[in-house]
């Protein structure tokens, strides 16, 4: 009774440890472009880092083009924990951080005179979306977000701050 006690635990333990040496590896870094701010003027660049299956942390980098875009600079790290199947893929919930430039005008009513100023804030937010990935590395998310500007809450006109995209990319090793 003791051998077979003995062998069980034995067999159930090495079980245990092949189970842990033959995780499912995959692909644990992604480029991707926003193709939506892409059409409106903008370069929206992302790199994310892929942590454990259900999480990743990455950042993204916003560039206007066209002039007539106020936002001039954003730059966004964020943290997004996954709850699909596949690895880092399906429904995602992030909490991001947004340091972003952008142009203030303040207008003057009685000699329709408007100044222009370039203010540098913060924003703490939080956003939902979600990823789909191809067997061979190609990905395409969809994703959308709130945040609030922390320091400069006397500019009305930015105290709110958005994000999302419609994104395409490439999971690589």
């Amino acid at each position: 009774m003791k051998k077979i006690l003995l062998f069980l635990t034995l067999a159930l333990s090495l079980s245990g440890l092949s189970q842990e040496n033959e995780a499912v590896s995959f692909k644990k870094n992604e480029m991707k472009v926003n193709a939506a701010f892409l059409v409106a003027g903008a370069l929206d660049v992302s790199y994310e880092r892929i942590i454990n299956e259900e999480s990743a942390f990455g950042a993204s980098l916003f560039l206007a083009i066209d002039d007539d875009i106020d936002t001039k600079v954003m730059l966004t790290p964020y943290y997004r924990y996954y709850f699909g199947k596949k690895p880092a893929a399906g429904f995602f919930a992030e909490g991001f951080g947004m340091l972003n430039n952008y142009e203030s005008y303040k207008y003057n009513t009685i000699g329709n005179e408007s100044r222009t100023t370039n203010r540098t804030d913060f924003a703490l937010g939080f956003g939902l979306g979600a990823k789909w990935i191809t067997k061979k590395g190609f990905l395409f998310e969809i994703n959308g977000g709130v945040g609030r500007n922390l320091f400069n809450s006397s500019d009305t006109d930015y105290e709110i701050v958005g994000r999302g995209g419609i994104t395409f990319g490439y999971r690589f090793n």
